[in-house]
């Protein structure tokens, strides 16, 4: 086992552990707190602001109108509204009611969106069309909210769980996880090494955990929210610059894109103001993160390793991480981490295995699941990650352990293929798969996404990575497309490209 002290720099980032303080304010308060504190604007979505007192009376009629749908303390509330100022005035109209949000993508297929809701059971539905759920109670978004609703306080209510985020996990099957923190937050003391009136970009689709959490710990601590509603690279280096953004949450393949931008496009924006560049939810390139380091600075840089069950998290910032090359930090105050062995016995510094972390609190202390059961190591919980930790307490994550190929007996990391192959010029973004193979078992099979007016051949790219990568792991064959791989939050469903090969040359496949 390997514990860490809490870093004195790292008391921001503890709360990602263990956000809600000890004073704190109900979720559904806060818009009227922030009013009263005279702070103007709460969220800024394309040409519309929206202030603090806006955001307070929205949500308070919108909480009556969900009150008149039956919406009380302790419901569950399937949310599948797409970002912007709805979304925002629908979470605090829930937790105004003591709801507890359960997010999901607004672009569900009907079987999806359907297995869901048969699996939480809600309250109300929020977002589709009614005849996509027959049986089932359903606002559709847009519906008007009757402007006769009053706008003023409502009485002080607390959700039990603050909200309960879904994933289809490495199976392809949804499960639902339920944060057992409340509805509570201490507007003082913000997260993530956010600053109380923080300018923050939120450039991801809210239904992923680390956007949600990102924008709404922001607006909990009375930031002002930059919302995006879809990312798009030059877009997003520009409302950097123009906003004076002082906090963001990217995923690689959003750094991928915007490093891709014209040179002089990036030099001519203005990141004086950036204080806090946070990355996680996939794996980084290192040629990437090195690009970005020298760009920002290291002392601008973070990365956080975790899971939205919280059972733990590890953080690193770039400057250890130039002297740990690949490292995703040390475990924060709160929990403790451990990599085992196939048999349950502790790998040796150094050596792969699998991550188990445990919060100090105990098992099932941070969350619980609708739909799943987690791995369990007596009472320590993996998320299917596989790595290994140097005699430091430094992690490292190898892959996924669904993800692992093995061929010819060799353990192949899609990562490290994806990451030699990303570093090509021409390359936007690649996916690596094993396929079946008589002889070796599997082999490696890559998915590639060329940049726009791209020219590179599978010759050339074969060439570029194979002063990269050892030639077991350098891919057997290749496929270019020229639809996304991954979604706005980076996320890549690899089963489905393993299930149905014909999934890599439809744009219409599920890559949830």
């Amino acid at each position: 086992m390997t514990e860490r002290p809490l870093a004195e720099s790292a008391e921001a980032i503890r709360r990602a552990v263990a956000p809600n303080g000890e004073n704190g304010v109900p979720l559904g308060m806060l818009p009227l707190h922030h009013a009263r504190s005279g702070r103007i604007t709460a969220v800024t979505f394309g040409e519309t602001e929206m202030s603090w007192a806006a955001l307070e009376a929205s949500a308070n009629r919108r909480a009556r109108m969900l009150a008149g749908l039956g919406v009380a303390q302790g419901d569950l509330i399937t949310v599948a509204l797409p970002n912007g100022l709805d979304f925002y005035e629908t979470t605090f109209a829930l937790w105004k009611l003591g709801a507890t949000p359960n997010v999901v993508s607004s672009k569900l297929p009907d079987h999806e969106l359907g297995e869901i809701v048969t699996l939480v059971d809600p309250r109300l539905v929020l977002g589709p069309d009614p005849s996509r759920l027959p049986g089932r109670q359903v606002l559709p978004a847009g519906t008007p909210i009757d402007p006769s609703l009053s706008a003023e306080g409502l009485p002080e209510v607390i959700a039990p769980y603050w909200k309960a985020m879904t994933s289809g996990g490495s199976t392809g099957r949804p499960k639902v996880i339920v944060d057992h923190a409340p509805g509570l937050f201490d507007p003082g003391a913000p997260a993530l090494m956010q600053q109380v009136g923080d300018v923050i970009l939120n450039p991801g689709p809210l239904y992923h955990n680390a956007p949600f959490i990102g924008a709404h710990w922001g607006l909990f601590a009375g930031g002002h929210v930059i919302e995006m509603g879809r990312f798009d690279a030059g877009e997003a280096l520009r409302a950097l610059s123009r906003h004076k953004v002082q906090w963001v949450n990217l995923v690689p393949t959003m750094m991928n894109r915007i490093w891709r931008l014209p040179l002089e496009e990036r030099q001519a924006a203005d990141l004086s103001n950036l204080r806090v560049m946070f990355h996680m939810a996939a794996s980084c390139p290192a040629w990437l993160k090195e690009a970005w380091i020298a760009w920002l600075g290291p002392e601008r840089v973070f990365e956080l390793y975790g899971g939205t069950e919280r059972q733990g998290a590890t953080v690193i910032s770039g400057v250890e991480w130039l002297e740990r090359k690949g490292s995703v930090g040390r475990v924060q105050a709160g929990s403790s981490v451990r990599v085992l062995r196939d048999d349950g016995s502790p790998c040796d510094p150094g050596e792969v295995g699998e991550i188990y972390f445990l919060p100090d609190a105990g098992r099932n202390a941070t969350y619980h699941y609708i739909g799943a059961e987690a791995k369990i190591a007596g009472d320590w919980e993996s998320l299917g990650d596989l790595g290994h930790l140097d005699s430091d307490g430094y992690l490292y994550i190898s892959d996924r352990r669904t993800d692992l190929i093995v061929s010819g007996g060799a353990n192949i990391y899609p990562a490290e293929v994806e990451a030699a192959l990303e570093a090509h010029p021409e390359v936007r973004s690649a996916v690596v798969i094993g396929r079946p193979h008589e002889d070796l078992g599997q082999q490696v099979h890559a998915i590639i996404e060329r940049s726009p007016g791209a020219t590179v051949t599978e010759e050339a790219l074969l060439r570029f990575v194979a002063d990269r990568l050892v030639r077991y792991k350098t891919p057997r064959s290749l496929e270019f497309v020229d639809h996304p791989l991954r979604d706005d939050a980076g996320k890549v469903r690899r089963v489905a490209y393993r299930r149905d090969p014909s999934a890599a040359s439809d744009p219409k496949a599920d890559r949830r």
